[in-house]
């Protein structure tokens, strides 16, 4: 998922699961962030395309269901409890209150009505913070008292398995463990794997990069790729699992980056 793009779509956009930049012409992805450049005609399920088509085509036949994608985000993102996931995913299919009662085991159609009571507020919150949110950046700039570039809070990856203060990284802290830990070249200049939360976190979002989304790796791949950097690197394969920077199998044989 690509966080600067899909947190700056507006709603239409993330309900189409693209966004169109009349600036380069490009559509691009909002899941995987694969673009199709606008005059340019792509052979796609034995058709030609033009890019607007194409990306259209790619959303459907290449990820899940937009809806499915949101729900799959999780309570991080939703806001919204499994219970209340499971009711979502039944009535966007269409079941009424007393069919999702038979289908779920609750108490009674009264009950079913409350939690979908309860999502639509939700919304109502939701949209109420937007507003004051871009309210705030507005009158922001308007005072000339935006953030400067180093105060301004980085992006974590969509797939951490839990959101805290720990997440609470700025572009100054940032900048300022990449050069304490890594040289000019590149390599690390300490060998410890860092105690402290947010230094472990900002160096796997360096190290993460040095792998494929959308490619499987074997684990002796993984081990050679993270060995470049520490000595431990089953520590640090290990902390990337746990903290949701990359994924793997059950017998891990195969290990992939995660995306939500």
């Amino acid at each position: 998922m690509n966080n600067e793009l899909f947190w700056n779509a507006s709603t239409d956009e993330l309900k189409k699961g693209y966004a169109h930049s009349t600036i380069s012409g490009n559509y691009t992805c909002l899941i995987c962030g694969e673009a199709f450049t606008q005059g340019i005609v792509y052979p796609m399920d034995n058709s030609l395309y033009e890019a607007a088509k194409a990306i259209e085509t790619h959303v459907k036949t290449s990820h899940p269901p937009i809806f499915d994608f949101f729900l799959s985000l999780g309570r991080i993102y939703t806001g919204l409890s499994s219970g209340q996931e499971e009711i979502a995913k039944l009535f966007f299919a269409g079941h009424s209150d007393k069919e999702i009662v038979s289908l779920t085991g609750a108490n009674s159609p009264s009950t079913i009505r409350n939690q979908r009571f309860a999502i639509r507020e939700k919304y109502k919150q939701a949209k109420v913070l937007v507003a004051l949110v871009e309210l705030m950046e507005e009158q922001s700039a308007l005072n000339k008292k935006a953030l400067k570039q180093e105060e301004k809070l980085i992006d974590f990856h969509p797939s951490a398995t839990s959101v805290d203060e720990r997440y609470a990284i700025t572009q100054a802290e940032r900048e300022e463990v990449l050069k304490r830990y890594f040289g000019p070249d590149n390599r690390l200049l300490i060998k410890g794997f860092p105690a402290k939360e947010k230094r472990k976190i900002i160096i796997m979002q360096k190290l993460i990069c040095d792998f494929e989304t959308g490619k499987e790796y074997t684990e002796k791949e993984v081990n050679g790729i993270l060995s470049q950097y520490y000595e431990d690197y089953v520590s640090v394969r290990r902390a990337m699992i746990q903290y949701g920077f990359i994924d793997r199998n059950k017998d891990g044989t195969l290990y992939w980056v995660k995306l939500v």
